[in-house]
């Protein structure tokens, strides 16, 4: 079951984005977000009561009146990677994304996973940005032509 993450999930987020990444500067950024504004939503995945998968989407400070969101971190319990959950709550977090309003959503991300949702490098090349040209820069527009035009945009301050 795919659902929105409430206070309670935080000590699993953490645990969970800790033993994913292998480190915690992955849940110490979920943390900054949630703790200076900047978080759209976020998603937890959760079987027979136990929350096994989470993504979180936090705003990006852009040059024009649209929405645009970074999807990051996306992180499975270790013992459910290869499942489908991943994928799962990639699907239900583009949902959302479009339910929340935003145009377009950048992911700085494994190139050979997150094209399999439409996201592209070639979409993100209108995108000024930190991480721009890199090939695990990609985008994936919501609504169409939200990218057409170059578009500035800006990580929260957690991101550093």
């Amino acid at each position: 079951m795919i659902r929105h993450a409430t206070a309670a999930d935080h000590p699993a987020i953490r645990e969970i984005n800790i033993a994913a990444f292998g480190q915690p500067d992955e849940a110490d950024l979920i943390e900054r977000l949630r703790a200076d504004g900047d978080k759209v939503f976020e998603l937890v995945a959760e079987e027979a009561g136990a929350v096994v998968g989470h993504i979180l989407y936090s705003r990006l400070w852009a040059d024009s009146v649209n929405l645009y969101a970074a999807l990051a971190p996306m992180a499975v319990r270790p013992d459910r990677q290869k499942s489908g959950i991943g994928s799962q709550l990639v699907r239900a977090s583009l949902e959302a994304a479009r339910e929340f309003g935003a145009h377009a959503v950048i992911v700085l991300g494994h190139p050979a996973y997150y094209p399999k949702f439409g996201f592209t490098p070639e979409a993100a090349q209108a995108v000024k940005a930190p991480y721009s040209g890199s090939p695990a820069f990609m985008a994936l527009e919501i609504e169409d032509g939200a990218l057409a035009e170059p578009v500035m945009v800006a990580y929260p301050d957690a991101f550093g």
